[in-house]
């Protein structure tokens, strides 16, 4: 590497580390600004706090380093620019195209940090961080399905509770069917269905087993029944942030489990998991168009290479989430709503990138 590259790469992460270390505490004290009341009245211990803030530290920095790397690349870009440092460089022969190769190493250093977040930390951080608002913060929260949960949990079985109570670990009308070569071999039902936690049985009350034969059936009648079945209480009703929580081979697993059970938050899980591969290619996107529109000097100066970026990071960030809402709520692909703003403004990029070289 030439001075130039470890003088422009220095830069580059500087910026970036500076711009984090800035813009993480303004969030937390926005966040304490706004639940302090909360907290007080929930009467939240101080290690609980303490722990929420590092898990916040972690999220917040994990879910909006696209915005902090492109406005640190606009900002320090800029600087080089008005101090004419870009034109000299340029004119001592060095390509534009050759000028972009530190901005591209420390791309690829942020992304294969922001990786390494994403499969190793982001997990248990965003676990600690919904745990505590959905405990503490939240009032009445639909963490949980608990009307109508219907699942498959084998192959052949299926189970239905009409109504679910996961504090109480009770359900109500509960069903269980169980088919042989698409033919339906006994169906278990109960008015109640209860968890014991001690011994990992479930207790079923107005308990009827209807066991289906070739002439008639046999039927199996008590007013409680203990018995062990191929689910638990997760696997029934997962909370709704589930797949954050989880690391890349358990998200891998969950997600096959809950295709063979019929779920119908798949796409929920499928954007999570695409999003950990997504997110650090953005690094690279947002890099580029950072220098192509900064390069140049500008009469307004560094101001209006600022305001762009901001406008260009927060339209990137928007993109990102309502696609992500789309692929949860409608019939698009989660692959395809995932890549699709690292896809445009890919587009928008090699765009700008040609100008520049001009």
């Amino acid at each position: 590497m030439k001075i130039i590259d470890w003088y422009i790469l220095k830069r580059y992460l500087a910026t970036f580390s500076v711009m984090l270390l800035l813009f993480i505490p303004i969030g937390i004290v926005v966040d304490v600004s706004e639940k302090v009341n909360k907290m007080i009245e929930n009467k939240v211990p101080f290690t609980e706090v303490l722990l929420y803030y590092l898990d916040f530290t972690i999220y917040f920095a994990n879910m909006l380093f696209p915005i902090f790397l492109f406005l640190s690349v606009i900002w320090f870009t800029s600087k080089l620019a008005n101090n004419t440092e870009i034109i000299a460089i340029l004119s001592s022969g060095i390509s534009f195209t050759r000028f972009l190769k530190p901005y591209l190493m420390g791309a690829t250093i942020v992304s294969l940090f922001a990786l390494l977040m994403a499969l190793v930390l982001v997990p248990s951080a965003s676990k600690g961080y919904n745990d505590f608002r959905y405990t503490y913060l939240k009032n009445n929260p639909k963490i949980r399905e608990n009307m109508d949960v219907y699942r498959q949990i084998s192959q052949d079985e299926f189970i239905y509770v009409s109504n679910f109570n996961y504090m109480s670990k009770m359900g109500f009308n509960f069903s269980l069917e169980k088919f042989k070569d698409n033919k339906l071999e006994y169906k278990i039902s109960a008015n109640r269905i209860k968890w014991n936690e001690n011994d990992s049985t479930y207790s079923l009350y107005g308990f009827k087993k209807r066991i289906v034969g070739e002439l008639d059936d046999h039927l199996i009648a008590s007013d409680e029944q203990k018995m062990k079945l191929n689910f638990d209480i997760d696997d029934l009703t997962p909370v709704v942030y589930i797949a954050e929580t989880m690391t890349l081979g358990e998200l891998n697993k969950f997600i096959e489990k809950e295709k063979v059970r019929g779920s119908s938050n798949i796409n929920r899980y499928l954007v999570v998991k695409y999003r950990k591969y997504s997110l650090p290619v953005s690094a690279f996107i947002l890099t580029l168009i950072a220098v192509s529109v900064s390069a140049m000097k500008r009469r307004g100066g560094m101001g209006v290479n600022l305001a762009l970026g901001i406008a260009l990071a927060f339209t990137f960030v928007f993109f990102d989430k309502i696609f992500g809402v789309l692929a949860e709520a409608s019939s698009i692909p989660p692959l395809v709503a995932v890549w699709l703003p690292n896809v445009l403004f890919g587009i928008l990029a090699v765009y700008l990138l040609r100008n520049a070289k001009r």
